[in-house]
C-alpha cells in the first residue's frame, strides 16, 4: 500500500515506486487520503493528522482480497508520507512493515526551521506565538519570507488549501499535529525503513530524529550526491531508490 504527501497524486505513485513493485511481484495498492489529489480537489476533505483513520479502511479492503496476504501488507509514505504512514502503523498492528521515503519525525519544524529560521532552542516559543490570537510582528516577519521566496509563498499557498487553514499563522502551527513525537514513534512494533537524503534540505534532520525515537527494528538507507538521490524522495534516481526499497521489502516480508 503506498500513498503520497503534500502536494502528491496517487498517479505518480506508479512511476516513483508503483512498477517497481509490480516487477518484484507484489500487489501495489495506491490510494489519495484526506488533503491529496481528487480527495481535497473533488471532495473538499483537508489533511488529518490521525492518519490511522485513513489507512485503516484501506487495509480493510486490501486485507479482504483473497489474492492479499493479510500478514505481510507493508506500507509506503511518499514526502509528507514520512510522518503519515509511521503514525498509522503506531495504531494499526495490521502493518507489517513500514516505509518512510522519506524519514520525517514532526512536519511543525518545516515551517520553524525553513521559513522562520528559528533557532531549535526557540521552537517552542515561536510556536506559541503561533498560536496566539495576534502577533503582528511576527505576522509581517511570515509575509516577508513570503515575498522574498517562491517555494515558500507556493508551499503557504497551497499548505492552506490542503489544511483547510484561512490564515497563514494558523498554517504554520497546524503543522505540528502532523508529528509522531511524545511517544508515538515508540509504539510503532513493525520493521521501519527511513529513507534520507543527504542534501534534502526541506526535511534536514528529520529521517535522524524519526531513527533516534524508533524501537522497532530500524533501518536508515541514505542516498549521497556521490552516486545520486542526495535530493528529497530520490527524484534523480527513482528507480536506484525503488530497487533498494524493495530489497528491503523483500528480506521483511518475505516467506
Amino acid at each position: 500500500m503506498v500513498h503520497n504527501g503534500f502536494d502528491g497524486t496517487g498517479e505518480e505513485i506508479w512511476s516513483m515506486i508503483g512498477h517497481a513493485g509490480r516487477e518484484r511481484g507484489y500487489h501495489v495498492l495506491a490510494f489519495e487520503g484526506p488533503g491529496q489529489g481528487q480527495v481535497i480537489r473533488e471532495l473538499g476533505l483537508p489533511f488529518r493528522p490521525d492518519w490511522e483513520h485513513v489507512v485503516g479502511p484501506v487495509l480493510d479492503v486490501a486485507a479482504a482480497r483473497p489474492d492479499v496476504r493479510a500478514d505481510r501488507i507493508g506500507l509506503v509514505g511518499i514526502s509528507m508520507g514520512g510522518v503519515l504512514a509511521p503514525r498509522a502503523a503506531a495504531f494499526d498492528d495490521r502493518i507489517a512493515a513500514v516505509v518512510a521515503f522519506d524519514g520525517v519525525y514532526d512536519m511543525g519544524t518545516v515551517p520553524l526551521d525553513y521559513v522562520l529560521r528559528t533557532p531549535p532552542g526557540e521552537r517552542d516559543a515561536v510556536l506559541a506565538r503561533l498560536r496566539a490570537p495576534h502577533d503582528p510582528e511576527l505576522d509581517a516577519l511570515i509575509e516577508r519570507r513570503i515575498a522574498e521566496d517562491g517555494t515558500i509563498r507556493w508551499f503557504t499557498e497551497h499548505g492552506r488549501w490542503v489544511m483547510g487553514e484561512p490564515t497563514t499563522r494558523g498554517l504554520y502551527a497546524r503543522w505540528a499535529d502532523f508529528t509522531v513525537a511524545d511517544g508515538v514513534a515508540e509504539e510503532i512494533t513493525c520493521p521501519v525503513l527511513v529513507v534520507k537524503g543527504e542534501q534534502d534540505q526541506t526535511l534536514h534532520g528529520q529521517p535522524e530524529q524519526l531513527l533516534a525515537h524508533l524501537t522497532a527494528p530500524a533501518t536508515l538507507l541514505e542516498f549521497d550526491a556521490r552516486f545520486g538521490g542526495a535530493l528529497h524522495n530520490q527524484v534523480d534516481v527513482l528507480r536506484r531508490a525503488a530497487g533498494v526499497i524493495h530489497d528491503w521489502l523483500d528480506d521483511v516480508l518475505a516467506p
